[in-house]
């Protein structure tokens, strides 16, 4: 994997790339089947923000050639190896392909990070006509109606003061981010998986404001959710659903 400078970038997650790989869930399949459906070409796609590469991969099953990139190196040191798939440590403001090369260009559940200016002006840099940007945001998660009140109140009332500010487009479900290209429809999409409470708690640990409340409060705000959740989830694995917020555009 090629590993070259990127230059600084607010950094969220490269402290729990581990964690960010392990207990976050996977996108559905039938997201990617669509995304392959309506590019013009299946030649080549890039994923910026990869993280670990989880979308990248899946775009792999169904495109000749994959770019993923990504800041953080530590982030891409737990992206796994695909034949496809080259893994670049770039920013997604700065692409390193040729203008008008890709068929599809994603970012999932990470817009909201970016420069937006700068990145819409990339996007129509290495979009060719007739190709397609797609971004995708996801917020709580659906279990059950008193799992997803502690939740809730947990992001909000606990940890809620430490969300960054950028934290508010994911909450709007991507509405303000706007695009100067042709708007397309898009068909409902979520993501499901099944977890016990101890999972549940490993993921609630990769957000970036949990990180944050511990890091600057020096206690660990997990430990006020860990007895509620555990009670009201009992033994057994419960089913999770977390609905999927998809922008697309045809250039």
């Amino acid at each position: 994997m090629a590993v070259t400078a990127a230059p600084a970038f607010k950094d969220h997650f490269s402290g729990q790339s581990q964690a960010y790989r392990r207990y976050r869930p996977e996108y559905p399949l039938e997201l990617f089947d669509w995304l392959a459906a309506i590019a013009p070409a299946r030649e080549l796609a890039v994923d910026v923000a990869t993280g670990s590469g989880q979308a990248a991969v899946a775009l792999a099953a169904r495109f000749r050639r994959v770019i993923a990139t990504d800041p953080s190196t530590a982030q891409l040191a737990e992206a796994p190896a695909h034949p496809r798939v080259e893994y670049r440590c770039e920013a997604a403001e700065s692409i390193s392909v040729e203008p008008g090369s890709l068929d599809l260009l994603v970012a999932a559940q990470a817009a909201h990070w970016f420069e937006w200016p700068r990145f819409v002006a990339e996007a129509l840099r290495v979009l060719r006509t007739g190709s397609v940007l797609a971004f995708w945001t996801y917020g709580n998660c659906h279990v059950t109606p008193e799992i997803d009140h502690l939740v809730a109140g947990f992001s909000r009332d606990v940890v809620g003061p430490y969300w960054p500010r950028e934290r508010r487009h994911v909450d709007e479900g991507y509405r303000e981010l706007a695009v100067p290209l042709v708007p397309l429809a898009v068909p409902p999409f979520e993501m499901r998986t099944r977890w016990d409470a101890r999972a549940m708690l490993g993921y609630l640990d990769t957000w970036s404001a949990v990180r944050r409340c511990r890091a600057r409060s020096g206690r660990d705000p997990l430990a006020l959710l860990a007895g509620p959740l555990a009670a009201a989830w009992g033994d057994a694995a419960r089913d999770m659903r977390w609905p999927l917020v998809v922008r697309a555009h045809r250039a």
